[in-house]
């Protein structure tokens, strides 16, 4: 909490006492039995977490991004997958806010800001449009006064369970400036899901193929005007980048916090583990690659929130940087657990397995390195 404000140091207390309330003694259960919390996140809701930086007449808190950084980090110490599908859930209910109309704001936000209804967003898809998003393939011809929407999405998070879809498709000619972004929502005639797809990690929520086939989306379900939509992925990823970094330093937090302890208890040779010099420099080399990915995210997020000419590549290095440490971090606690690291009944190997996703998505960290070699040759 250093260097926080009174106000963010309640934010983050407040998130902590209900990720090791609500979230921490479930995590594990939910993870083998994936199970999707629906109502434990409608309590968070309740707190003001079901669209943390969206605008408070609908429903929103109205906070910053650091804010927002700060209470994913916190929740995801209690547990990563769910923390970090609720990040993707704001981040769609902030798309449709800053985006939308003031009769499509008013119409979708306030029951996903409390999460009666959750939210996906669609862009990657099966056939080769992932990190690549401007080559997507799913189409929507204008007819009247609706869209024909046809195509398939893949690895959507939430798919099947959610409310509200944030589609990206393409109305126009090849390339970013052909792509728009509609709101579908569940029910539609021709809205259907592939299986639920069986993953390493993340098993709090479910994964699965979005298919369309002939849904008729109204015009009026279009977010910002025809040829806008790759602009809004692309400024809703920004966002998306700090928070799922956010909920990496949740879990690299968490795992230092069980290798000090394990350190503690466990005795090697007849003494704690915690003599070992060795073990000593590892846990000192841990805590400070956490304590400087923290400060990358945080910088990143406050040059987002001030609309700062660099926020974007900033956001880049921040999930490039703080996934990469944040992995690395619980993976060196894991190691420091011996065996027991990897036994389901020690938490420490499901923040491993569900962080392992963080360098792959939101754009991998491939992606990332591209953006700020690209920034950083352009001049």
């Amino acid at each position: 909490s250093a260097g926080l404000t009174e106000e963010q140091k309640e934010f983050q207390k407040v998130a902590l006492d209900f990720a090791t309330k609500e979230m921490a003694p479930h995590m594990a259960e939910w993870d083998e039995k994936e199970i999707f919390p629906v109502e434990t996140m409608r309590k968070a809701a309740q707190l003001g977490f079901g669209g943390i930086y969206v605008k408070p007449d609908v429903g929103g808190s109205g906070l910053s991004r650091l804010d927002t950084s700060i209470i994913f980090e916190a929740l995801s110490t209690g547990c990563t997958s769910t923390t970090a599908y609720m990040s993707i859930h704001n981040m769609c209910v902030w798309m449709i806010d800053t985006f939308g109309n003031e009769e499509q704001r008013h119409k979708f936000c306030p029951s996903l800001c409390s999460m009666e209804k959750f939210a996906s967003y669609c862009l990657t898809e099966p056939a080769g449009s992932g990190s690549d998003a401007a080559s997507l393939l799913t189409s929507a011809q204008r007819k009247g006064d609706t869209y024909v929407l046809n195509g398939s999405k893949a690895f959507i998070s939430g798919g099947g369970d959610s409310d509200v879809y944030v589609v990206m498709c393409r109305t126009g000619g090849p390339g970013p400036k052909g792509i728009s972004c509609l709101v579908l929502e569940k029910g539609t005639p021709g809205l259907s899901f592939g299986k639920k797809e069986k993953k390493v990690g993340w098993n709090s929520q479910p994964t699965r193929a979005v298919i369309f086939e002939d849904c008729a989306v109204p015009v009026g379900n279009r977010l910002g005007a025809e040829g806008q939509g790759f602009s809004i992925a692309m400024k809703g990823l920004n966002g998306g980048r700090i928070n799922i970094a956010s909920c990496s330093l949740g879990a690299a937090h968490a795992s230092v916090l069980l290798a000090q302890e394990h350190l503690t208890v466990r005795k090697q040779f007849g003494e704690p583990l915690a003599n070992n010099q060795y073990l000593q420099f590892r846990l000192a080399e841990m805590a400070t690659r956490l304590v400087a990915a923290r400060l990358m995210v945080r910088n990143a997020a406050r040059a987002l929130q001030e609309g700062r000419e660099d926020a974007a590549v900033l956001c880049s290095m921040a999930k490039l940087f703080a996934t990469d440490e944040c992995f690395t971090i619980c993976n060196q606690a894991l190691q420091m657990h011996g065996g027991y690291g990897y036994l389901k009944d020690y938490a420490v190997q499901q923040f491993v397995r569900d962080i392992r996703v963080h360098q792959i998505l939101e754009g991998t960290n491939e992606v990332m390195r591209m953006i700020v070699a690209r920034n950083l040759l352009q001049g």
